[in-house]
């Protein structure tokens, strides 16, 4: 069985997909409690299907045992090898040690993951005065290499934004080559810098650079990924057979489907043979908000044209600037891909309008979850702004899933 260790993993969806080809995960680091919680929930869940026992998941799901007596179903082990700590110099001897516990015995074949990008993000640089350049996560990248030096994997994935590419001027990319190569390995970006989600299944224009690399010795090179468009409509394919549900409404429990599954659902397990999902509520509106939705989504579907936010009756606009993000009322495509889901869909839903105009709000919780490709069993712990931030900063499980198998396969050849 090939070994990985999860570094600044979010919610998880990065490591499902690995989970999903058969890697094992040796450990998962991250500061976010809620994230962390999410990641253990999940753990028990697939420990839980390796025993023939999902019965027990559904029982939690449906709130008929709490979430200590769902734990307590697993191994401590399993518990304990999800590390709530900030990857930082202080720490850096603690998680090691936490690491090696969880460690045994075995070796580690690969380290994923990827720090949080808000310091290397277009839009995170335009926000801050001073270009992000004083922001220490700029250098959480070196901490990422300390585990390479000491687990020497044979190889790593390093996840970011398309931002890293021109993070002052490529320095930062830069650095992060000559750091790693320094620790004995070799690594190349794609050949077109980024991948996109939409190209591994995902109803979602998704780009990330995508960092691969590989001891010195493997001799490997950057793995070849087909260019595949999806073949199946948003609101068709991911949203129909969920209820409807006007703002403010929903549950963050059980919900039941409205309908049968789709050919899409099916062929990418979000739907994965159980009746019901949860997490599907969606937050509530002011009229004001409400007005600019309507007209937002009878010019998308009407006109096929987008809503410029300065172009608005003067009695809806609440925003001083109408220069820049007059693109901040967005409509997810019902006829297409999505464009990219983000963590700021914590803040608001005005950038993830549903495109049915009788439900008339922004998009839910599972929703959201399922233009990212997660399964509708996958559940969010913590608040209902937490659990979207957790899914706004996610990998899609299908793109993670169509990466490792050629990580997989990579690791496999040279054995």
């Amino acid at each position: 069985m090939l070994n990985f260790i999860d570094l600044f993993c979010g919610a998880g969806g990065l490591s499902e997909g690995f989970k999903r080809v058969g890697f094992n995960p040796i450990a998962h680091v991250e500061v976010n409690k809620d994230a962390c919680d999410t990641i253990r929930t999940r753990a028990v869940y697939h420990y839980l299907k390796e025993q023939n026992k999902l019965n027990y998941y559904y029982d939690y799901l449906k709130g008929r045992i709490d979430r200590d007596c769902f734990w307590g179903l697993a191994p401590k082990a399993i518990i304990d090898s999800v590390i709530n700590i900030e990857i930082s110099k202080k720490n850096l001897e603690t998680i090691f040690k936490k690491v090696d516990e969880s460690l045994g015995n075995k070796k580690v074949d690969l380290i994923i993951g990827g720090p949080p990008c808000q310091a290397y993000s277009v839009a995170g640089r335009a926000r801050d005065p001073k270009g992000m350049l004083e922001d220490p996560r700029n250098h959480l990248y070196k901490y990422y290499v300390n585990f390479l030096e000491k687990y020497q994997p044979k190889m790593f994935v390093f996840e970011n934004v398309p931002g890293i590419l021109s993070a002052r001027n490529g320095e930062f990319l830069e650095k992060i080559f000559k750091a790693v190569k320094r620790a004995g390995y070799n690594l190349e970006i794609p050949p077109k810098k980024y991948l996109n989600s939409k190209h591994f299944n995902v109803l979602q224009d998704r780009k990330r650079v995508i960092i691969i690399g590989w001891k010195k010795e493997l001799g490997h090179s950057y793995p070849k990924f087909d260019e595949i468009e999806p073949k199946f409509k948003t609101k068709t394919s991911i949203f129909s057979d969920l209820p409807d549900l006007k703002n403010g409404e929903g549950s963050l429990g059980v919900c039941l489907y409205k309908e049968k599954s789709t050919e899409y659902l099916n062929q990418t397990k979000i739907r994965n043979g159980i009746d019901f999902t949860t997490q599907h509520i969606a937050r509530p509106h002011n009229d004001n908000d409400l007005e600019i939705y309507r007209i937002a989504v009878n010019k998308l579907v009407l006109e096929g044209k987008r809503l410029n936010y300065a172009s608005l009756p003067k009695r809806l606009i609440k925003h001083k600037n109408l220069k820049s993000f007059t693109n901040r009322f967005q409509v997810v495509n019902p006829n297409g891909v999505s464009h990219t889901v983000v963590a700021h869909i914590a803040m608001d839903g005005h950038y993830y309008i549903h495109p049915d105009i009788k439900q008339n709000r922004s998009i839910s919780l599972r929703e959201a979850a399922r233009i990212q490709s997660f399964p509708d069993d996958f559940f969010f712990e913590g608040s209902r702004t937490s659990a979207f931030k957790q899914i706004g900063n996610a990998v899609p499980p299908l793109m993670a899933e169509g990466i490792a198998n050629r990580i997989k396969e990579m690791l496999m050849e040279k054995e």
